[in-house]
């Protein structure tokens, strides 16, 4: 696979993950300072990683949830409490993992990500009365990355 054809991949499943209006903002903002970066992240993480076939984009959402908890990346975690439900994670799924993430990320990081993640469910619900409720109790079918 070429450079190119990664980038077409990447930005299908980024788009897929993120949404439409998120990614379309996002290049809306590109710059010359920006542009490699931007480049980048969609060869690379969507192109290659979110594209492998051993994990569903499911885990891959609950993975990456995980691990913005651990690293203490608010923007990033909220960014994916909203992908998140586009891969088919619930609510009841989420607060599981804060749960879990207390336990070995440390009781103030998800304790954080509980209030960020209100806050995500909060703005969600004002902009699509419904949108979480929905992704809290019906779960689609696991995509591959």
């Amino acid at each position: 696979m070429n450079d190119q054809e990664r980038y077409d991949n990447g930005m299908q499943v980024r788009r897929s993950v993120l949404g439409d209006a998120h990614v379309d903002r996002t290049l809306t903002r590109r710059n010359e300072f920006n542009d490699d970066f931007q480049n980048f992240i969609t060869r690379f993480a969507w192109g290659d990683i979110w594209t492998r076939p051993g994990l569903t984009r499911h885990m891959r959402s609950m993975i990456t949830l995980s691990l913005l908890i651990a690293l203490n990346r608010g923007d990033e975690f909220r960014m994916h409490v909203r992908a998140a439900f586009n891969n088919g994670v619930t609510r009841e799924e989420m607060k599981e993992l804060f749960m879990h993430a207390a336990l070995y990320a440390g009781l103030p990081a998800a304790n954080q990500a509980i209030h960020d993640a209100e806050k995500v469910f909060a703005e969600m619900e004002a902009a699509e009365p419904g949108s979480t409720t929905r992704a809290r109790d019906v779960r689609p079918h696991d995509t591959q990355g």
